[in-house]
């Protein structure tokens, strides 16, 4: 302990001796007092608080003393058997960072009696709020149906909760009810996503219905609490499959990708209203990544779909935006390599060409062959998000002879040492394409990495604007304020894709 604390408490707890107790014989001879400690709202989860009196049980007037322990409510507690009617002086301080509270000492009379309690509220410490160790109290409640036996845990998008391994940070069961909690700390400005799990994704938390859920959010903006109440879990039910969503006229095609050296996948058809009604009519094409995600709940990851259908049938049955079709193209567990154009130093990565070759050679002439089409560059579009964004524009820039309008949504334009910009600022030439560019202002894991996100997406924007796209003309760039990096966000925008892409003809 400080010297400075030392000397405060040595002020205070000098010459204490036996005298300082009433000579009466007391009818308890030590009673159970109890410490309930409210401290302040950005005291570290990760912060001791310790009880350093003028008892032995509190140190003997040094440190460490009486180590309370942090609760559900933010309170810290502890106890300990002190001698009936003993004068006590102590103090509240705080251990890693080590700090005090502004006042000399309490002073205590020990009741006589079986137990007492003492609460008191620090209204500071002697030093001030660390943002880089914000803390945050996660409170869940869970279904009576929980194992007794259960462990709760969060797992999310950091370390501290254990990067989506399904088990990150391990919850405490309450002194009541069924509720768990944990506190971690956090710096100012990161963006947190979870879900509650028993310990696996096998026994992740579903609603009440027993259907996926979106993850938790939380901005850290200050100290706070955060409520959870987990509806069930996937392995105890309610079991109630999650229903398809599809709307209008949906197809199916399994596609073996084994030509090109790429594993099998599905594809989602929508159709437009006109497709049955005009038999001689031909459509242009959309081809879009990621396509478990695009049009149904029960495919989507975490149960949240983009909406294109919805959204596509209803712009062109309002005459918004030109009747096409939409092809989804499923994702693998190759998603990474084969969605990005380099290999990235640390993550891998760089079979785009491939899955090139999988739309243009083999998805493309099923599609051309199966349905009423306008197989030219110029009404063929390719679309989708992180690094389904980034993939489009590499698309985009390698294969303008197939397609001509693109949907770069949210792109991971930082892979590979922002290897797309590098390829935009070589381009020998300017290729004929219709470029959708976006991005959402808190994508990330904290408040500065959204904004890196959002300058390397401006970077490609400007990189474009230099090689001789024009704004609002053939590039439409646009920032989406507070979107996050999820299918909700990117549905939100999806109305504005589809319109800037294929624009309502007379």
């Amino acid at each position: 302990m400080a010297l400075s604390l030392l000397a405060i408490l040595g002020a205070g707890l000098a010459g204490c001796s036996s005298e300082d107790s009433p000579p009466e014989t007391p009818s308890h001879e030590s009673v159970s007092v109890t410490f309930d400690v409210a401290v302040p709202a950005y005291t570290p989860c990760g912060a001791t608080v310790t009880v350093i009196g003028n008892d032995p049980a509190l140190g003997g007037g040094k440190a460490p003393g009486l180590a309370l322990t942090r609760d559900a409510d933010g309170h810290y507690r502890g106890s300990v058997m002190l001698p009936a009617r003993k004068v006590v002086r102590y103090n509240f301080v705080l251990v890693q960072p080590d700090a005090q509270e502004p006042i000399a000492s309490h002073t205590y009379t020990v009741e006589d009696r079986g137990s007492a309690e003492l609460q008191w509220t620090v209204s500071s410490w002697s030093v001030g709020a660390d943002e880089s160790k914000t803390p945050i109290t996660f409170q869940v409640a869970v279904p009576s149906d929980t194992p007794a036996e259960s462990e709760i845990w969060i797992s999310g998008n950091q370390p501290e909760l254990g990067t989506w391994n399904g088990a990150g940070m391990k919850l405490t069961k309450a002194s009541s009810g069924n509720s768990y909690w944990t506190c971690v700390d956090f710096a100012k400005g990161t963006n947190l996503e979870f879900k509650v799990t028993r310990g696996s994704w096998a026994t992740v938390e579903k609603d009440t219905e027993g259907r996926e859920i979106d993850n938790h959010l939380h901005a850290v903006t200050a100290p706070a609490q955060v409520q959870v109440q987990v509806g069930s879990w996937a392995d105890l039910g309610p079991v109630n499959p999650q229903p398809d969503t599809l709307t209008g006229n949906i197809q199916y095609h399994d596609i073996d990708g084994s030509s090109v050296g790429l594993k099998n996948r599905k594809l989602i058809v929508w159709l437009p209203p006109q497709y049955e009604a005009e038999t001689n009519r031909q459509f242009p094409v959309l081809y879009m990544h990621d396509g478990q995600n695009l049009m149904n709940a029960k495919t989507a990851a975490f149960g949240v779909e983009w909406g294109v259908d919805e959204t596509a049938q209803r712009l062109v049955e309002a005459k918004q935006m030109e009747p096409i079709i939409i092809v989804g193209v499923y994702n693998t567990d190759d998603r990474i390599p084969e969605y990005t154009q380099a290999p990235d130093p640390v993550r891998g990565g760089g079979k785009a060409d491939d899955y090139g070759r999988l739309i243009v050679e083999i998805v493309k002439p099923l599609i051309d062959s199966t349905y009423r089409t306008k197989p030219d560059a110029q009404y063929t579009g390719v679309a989708g998000s992180s690094l389904g964004g980034l993939v489009s524009m590499y698309f985009g820039l390698t294969h303008s002879s197939t397609f001509t309008r693109l949907g770069v949504v949210s792109p991971s334009v930082w892979w590979a040492n922002k290897d797309i910009v590098t390829r935009v600022n070589n381009l020998a030439a300017k290729p004929a394409l219709r470029i959708w560019l976006d991005i959402g202002t808190n994508e990330d894991a904290s408040a500065a990495e959204s904004q890196q996100t959002v300058d390397d997406t401006r970077e490609l924007r400007d990189a474009l604007v230099t090689k001789g796209w024009v704004l609002e003309n053939d590039l439409k760039y646009f920032e989406a304020e507070g979107a996050r990096h999820n299918e909700a966000a990117w549905a939100a925008r999806t109305e504005q894709i589809l319109e800037f892409l294929y624009p309502s003809v007379p």
